[in-house]
């Protein structure tokens, strides 16, 4: 690790309190060098999270941070932007907070486009709490909660999110750590709602109880059952059905900020212009 970008943790805050083997760190890792490589100065940049494992990262990170409510990052996110349009604000969420209990947030976050980019650290399960079944958790799995498999059909996070009307969608898994980096560097640099979904292994609960084995099982099972998109038009579709498709799944070309239509509405009021 460089020391610039060790300059982006707090000393004081380490070790880390994740399980051995837990992807999370390797997402921290690739969105600290994404905020290198976009060059985002560290004193207009905002990070927020929610409740779950993914979201103690912002302990652990040296910038303005805010540890916040279960499922409540975006709508604290929303109102950092509204009131200072001018920083870069960063959501970390993790696949229950940001799909259960802040499902609607993230929807209408994304809907009207607000200049925020949301990380989700997906790793299929709520861990901070034991390892319950959570909205992405693939159907049939075990956990917790669904000791007999789960029978709910998850959410498709980043196809939610751009149905939605997000501007910018990504996925990649730890695996690919190269590829992950670069997708959160570009969603740092669009203009408007960005979403990176990075699939991250628990062995400790998912991996566990599903029979996953190790941690670097569960990091070659990702690389074997990844398609990157690009490759998609070229491959038959047996060989593509089932598999994770990573890389840059959406990018909107013509869509408003939200905060700037707002400050465009708020001139007009003043003016008394109205439509």
């Amino acid at each position: 690790m460089s020391e610039h970008i060790r300059g982006y943790l707090r000393d004081r805050a380490l070790p880390h309190i994740w399980c051995a083997g837990c992807g999370h760190g390797t997402v921290l890792g690739c969105l600290l060098r994404a905020i290198q490589k976009a060059g985002l100065d560290q004193d207009k940049t905002v990070i927020v999270s929610g409740i779950g494992c993914s979201s103690r990262a912002t302990g652990y990170m040296n910038f303005d941070t805010l540890h916040t409510t279960h499922g409540r990052a975006l709508a604290f996110a929303t109102g950092i932007k509204l009131a200072r349009p001018e920083l870069k604000v960063i959501v970390i969420t993790g696949d229950g907070d940001a799909a259960a209990i802040g499902g609607n947030h993230l929807i209408h976050a994304a809907r009207r486009n607000i200049g925020i980019t949301t990380i989700c650290f997906n790793n299929y399960v709520y861990g901070m709490t034991s390892g319950q079944y959570s909205p992405s958790t693939p159907t049939g799995s075990l956990a917790t909660t669904s000791p007999f498999g789960s029978i709910d059909i998850p959410f498709d996070l980043s196809r939610l999110v751009q149905a939605a009307g997000g501007a910018y969608v990504a996925r990649a898994t730890t695996y690919h750590v190269t590829m992950l980096t670069n997708l959160i560097t570009e969603a740092l640099r669009v203009d408007g709602f960005s979403f990176v979904e990075a699939l991250s292994q628990c062995p400790t609960y998912f991996g566990r109880r599903n029979k996953r084995g190790t941690a670097v099982d569960m990091l070659n099972w990702f690389r074997d059952n990844s398609v990157n998109k690009k490759a998609l038009s070229k491959l038959p579709p047996e060989q593509v059905e089932g598999k994770i498709i990573v890389g840059e799944l959406y990018r909107a070309t013509e869509l408003k900020e939200y905060t700037k239509a707002y400050r465009e509405l708020v001139e007009r009021a003043k003016g008394g212009v109205r439509p």
